[in-house]
């Protein structure tokens, strides 16, 4: 398996990242300990996280996530073989967040501790946080990469135009610089990306490792209609993409499925593999046999005909 570097961190990735977001969520910890060891025994590396999951859950508090991920590197031993990358800045309780200084030395504790490591290899911050100055977030970043407890640091859900400034920052103050962008992309959502931040991650070589990589599920084909929200936890989502756009980018998958005798997730997430400024899409598993679906379609690749077709169905 080719690897793929994460920007100028040196840092080396398999072409999966495997979506935490799950984890002490819809998948219980035996479940998560199961895909995280077969995503690892697949020559997969790259687990993403963050401090908020799965906050959202009903008698979550948040960190669950990262607590079940610690739990499986302590019992199985894999942490020289992994890439752990956790994020900070959503809200974890009354005043716990943001990217202030004070407030990332003290997440970052939380986040090590219950990860139970030394040091995080990405540390995203996972919105922009416009009431506190980029050159504080660096800084802090700085010092935290200074002491060895973080690697390397990477931006979620910014725009152009503030990550365009936070490298400008990094340059002129001579701090850590962000080395990946997590933006949500996948082939419905995305003219965010592709109008504003691609152009700049490519020209900067920053890694990119998407979330939402099958619009929730949506692009698997599990929901058609308003009658199959109902089976999964992410149906009020999917809701958004039930419109003759949505239906024809089913309709082009299907048929790009039947060509390459797969699945129409698998070529979902082939889209993402054949775009230059992509690095690692990010997808979540609850089972085995989902994981093997998302690790078989980094082995499919598509002719320019089939990524011609998913392009205009998607346009």
């Amino acid at each position: 398996m080719k690897r793929r570097t994460l920007g100028s961190s040196g840092i080396e990735v398999g072409p999966l990242a495997l979506g935490g977001n799950v984890f002490g969520w819809t998948a219980d910890e035996a479940t998560s300990f199961r895909v995280l060891d077969a995503f690892v025994a697949a020559g997969q590396n790259l687990i993403d996280t963050a401090d908020v999951y799965s906050r959202w859950a009903p008698g979550n508090g948040g960190g669950e996530s990262e607590t079940i991920i610690g739990r499986w590197l302590k019992q199985s031993g894999q942490r020289a073989n992994v890439v752990i990358a956790t994020k900070v800045g959503m809200v974890m309780g009354p005043g716990e967040k943001g990217l202030s200084r004070a407030y990332i030395l003290r997440a970052v504790e939380r986040s090590l501790n219950r990860l139970q490591v030394d040091t995080i290899d990405l540390y995203q911050s996972h919105q922009d946080d416009e009431a506190t100055p980029q050159e504080e977030t660096l800084g802090a970043f700085g010092e935290l990469v200074a002491k060895g407890k973080v690697r390397a640091i990477g931006a979620s859900n910014f725009t152009a135009e503030r990550l365009a400034t936070a490298l400008c920052i990094s340059k002129e103050s001579k701090l850590p610089g962000y080395v990946c962008l997590q933006p949500g992309y996948n082939l419905y959502d995305r003219a965010g990306y592709e109008s504003g931040v691609e152009m700049l991650c490519l020209r900067e070589a920053l890694a990119v490792i998407p979330y939402y990589s099958l619009g929730a599920g949506f692009l698997t084909g599990k929901y058609r209609s308003a009658a199959d929200l109902a089976k999964g936890p992410r149906g009020a989502k999917v809701k958004n993409y039930l419109n003759d756009r949505g239906f024809r980018i089913l309709a082009a998958l299907d048929q790009v499925a039947a060509r390459y005798q797969t699945t129409p997730g698998k070529v979902a997430i082939a889209w993402l593999l054949a775009r230059p400024s992509i690095t690692a899409p990010i997808a979540s598993a609850t089972s085995v046999e989902q994981l093997q679906d998302l690790i078989d379609a980094t082995r499919l690749t598509l002719d320019a005909d089939a990524v011609k077709s998913l392009n205009e169905a998607s346009a």
